[in-house]
């Protein structure tokens, strides 16, 4: 006869696992939500650098036409879909439907992302060759956006790797008080969970990424941007996120689906900061 009989206990709420479940660059681009069939159209209108003129020898004023671009960004369908048998759901630990709906919906909030990546990844403007984060380089890109004419509105955006972001907390017109009002290390610890991965300094929106291509290798990129750069479009109206049941095979599924696409409008407007991040790569 045995003298002991343990019982296992299995905690009845579930833990999310680590992974992006938001987007985190919806918000730095212009967006349309109003979409009508397979296209969305962003029109970019400007004078073509056009300078002022005097009246003609005839006495008239000289005329011309503005400068406009229709940029067309291709809509399609994209989901996420999730089944599971109801004896698993049953017989499995913590609520396994709930589960199913957060996951595909962080499956559709990545894709969002890697959609705007893909099109920053478009451009065509660099810092060069990778260099590791500092305040120079965040400089270097911020001039070449100035130079281009973008205007400093408050509609510029850098999204950056763990890696850049560590270089910068070691940078001091960053992280003291000599030079900032903000205390980014005590931010971090803030019960705010955009105090990690969101901040403002020198006139830049930065967003810390873990997603970016290249992240944790040499050739990290990385990006600077006017939300006027990148154009995405998404059905917001269409946007699904169900949980149902099929009696016949005895399943219950979640489906998230999403109607969009993402168009580079300005590649002028965005500069790839080519950044070395391997030193903190395991």
């Amino acid at each position: 006869m045995a003298g002991t009989a343990f019982q296992t206990q299995y905690r009845d709420e579930f833990i999310a696992g680590f992974e992006q479940r938001q987007s985190l660059l919806r918000g730095t681009v212009t967006s349309e939500a109003n979409i009508k069939g397979n296209q969305a159209v962003f029109l970019v209108a400007d004078s073509g650098g056009a300078t002022a003129v005097t009246r003609g020898p005839n006495g008239l004023i000289p005329s011309r036409d503005d400068n406009l671009n229709q940029n067309t960004a291709t809509i399609t369908e994209w989901h996420d879909l999730v089944r599971k048998n109801r004896f698993n759901i049953v017989a499995g630990q913590s609520n396994q439907r709930a589960i199913m709906q957060q996951s595909t919906m962080a499956v559709i909030n990545r894709k969002v992302d890697a959609q705007i990546i893909t099109e920053l990844e478009t451009a065509s403007v660099t810092t060069g060759a990778a260099q590791q984060g500092s305040l120079s380089l965040a400089m270097y890109a911020k001039t070449i956006l100035g130079n281009a004419d973008v205007p400093y509105d408050g509609q510029i955006h850098a999204v950056i790797t763990p890696a850049y972001e560590a270089y910068l907390m070691q940078t001091k017109e960053f992280a003291s008080a000599d030079y900032v009002n903000s205390k980014p290390f005590e931010g971090h610890e803030g019960s705010n969970p955009q105090a990690s991965t969101s901040f403002r300094w020198a006139g830049v929106n930065w967003c810390v990424h873990p997603n970016l291509s290249g992240k944790g290798t040499s050739s990290e990129t990385c990006f600077m941007y006017h939300s006027s750069a990148i154009g995405h479009a998404a059905a917001i109206e269409s946007m699904d996120s169900k949980v149902g049941y099929e009696e016949e095979q005895d399943y219950s599924w979640a489906r998230a689906t999403i109607f969009m696409g993402a168009k580079l409008l300005q590649n002028s407007g965005v500069v790839k900061m080519i950044h070395d991040g391997s030193a903190y790569t395991p």
